[in-house]
């Protein structure tokens, strides 16, 4: 058995596309236009992954369009997604620069939390132990809920 990818709806694909590439760094691999059955799905990995075999890759993120537009509610319900980050404190940064906001920031140099457009929970964790505490992270409360 070997895990292949996590599923989530996506209402615009545009809004989407630049949260997971532009602005958190995935990288589209794969797209399924399904005229049949009225929906895209668009496959991202990490940068890291996107040259490798797939059975050398991570598990991937598929992001599912249906033409036939839908209300989705309840995005934590599943949980979350997690990827693991070099730097968490300089990628906390990166998103919140690029217009994300932190939900749970890394006051233990650690572990953060960010929600999508769709309101997916998705955790960063820091490789490797834990990173020093520092400000502005330290004292920044959290936002919203993840």
């Amino acid at each position: 058995m070997r895990y292949l990818h996590t599923m989530v709806r996506v209402r615009d694909v545009d809004e989407s596309l630049d949260f997971y590439c532009n602005k958190f760094g995935l990288e589209e691999i794969r797209r399924t236009e399904n005229e049949k059955g009225r929906f895209t799905l668009i496959f991202l990995a990490a940068p890291d992954d996107k040259g490798r075999a797939v059975a050398e890759r991570a598990p991937e993120l598929e992001l599912t369009f249906n033409w036939d537009p839908e209300t989705y509610t309840g995005g934590r319900n599943f949980g979350h997604l997690a990827y693991a980050v070099e730097n968490i404190y300089e990628t906390c940064q990166k998103l919140q620069d690029r217009g994300v906001i932190i939900n749970r920031p890394p006051r233990d140099g650690n572990m953060a939390f960010i929600r999508s457009p769709d309101g997916i929970s998705i955790e960063l964790i820091q490789k490797g132990p834990a990173l020093p505490p520092q400000e502005p992270w330290l004292s920044m409360p959290n936002t919203g809920s993840w």
